[in-house]
């Protein structure tokens, strides 16, 4: 496994942040929204940053474990 520099580590932090903030303003968006093909299009954007967030995380959590 290759192992990652302490600063490509901040950079996955902050990317997982970021997705994290998108999802949830994603959601919001949806929750605000009253055309249901609208707010199912926002509810699948958020599920889809939600699901980039698992996958980063485990990435990270794996990487930051051989440190």
């Amino acid at each position: 496994m290759t192992v990652l520099t302490l600063k490509e580590l901040a950079f996955i932090e902050d990317e997982i942040r970021a997705e994290e903030i998108t999802a949830k303003t994603m959601n919001w968006c949806a929750s605000q929204c009253d055309d249901q093909g609208l707010r199912k299009t926002l509810e699948e954007m958020a599920e889809r940053h939600q699901l980039k967030i698992a996958e980063l995380s485990q990435y990270f959590n794996r990487t930051k474990n051989n440190h």
